[in-house]
């Protein structure tokens, strides 16, 4: 059954993705798909350019070539899309319910601290829990849980 970690309250969603990215990379090696709508993904992808030479995370788009996809640890997706490669971890920072999120081995659920993101994300995990999932979570605490 997925693993699911819930990360809430987050001021910075795009910062503390990019964190959480560079640590699962850097100091556990993990290979990622991270789904969020363009926007986001777009600040994202971003982000992860703009990190110092000693934290770049490599990663790429999930309609870039194959090859490039299969060698990336992080795989930036649309949430819109059908199809998503396959890696153990899942992160959504998306509203909406991750598409087959139960075929990863865990999935890190993401939620802003504004009022819209909080209502989907207690959406999303009465989801979960209503399916008899087990979500560990994790509140913003100034950054200390990066």
């Amino acid at each position: 059954m997925t693993e699911i970690d819930g990360h809430y309250n987050m001021p910075d969603k795009v910062g503390y993705a990019c964190r959480l990215l560079r640590k699962a990379v850097s100091a556990h090696g993990a290979r990622l798909v991270v789904v969020a709508d363009a926007a986001l993904l777009e600040a994202i992808d971003t982000a992860l350019w703009t990190l110092s030479p000693t934290d770049f995370v490599a990663h790429c788009r999930g309609d870039d070539a194959p090859s490039i996809v299969e060698r990336s640890p992080v795989v930036l997706v649309d949430s819109a899309a059908t199809a998503l490669p396959d890696r153990p971890i899942l992160v959504n920072l998306g509203a909406e319910l991750p598409a087959r999120f139960e075929r990863f081995e865990r999935l890190i659920d993401i939620v802003g601290s504004d009022d819209a993101d909080r209502q989907a994300g207690r959406a999303r995990w009465r989801h979960y829990k209503d399916r008899g999932y087990a979500i560990r979570t994790y509140a913003y605490a100034g950054g200390a849980n990066t």
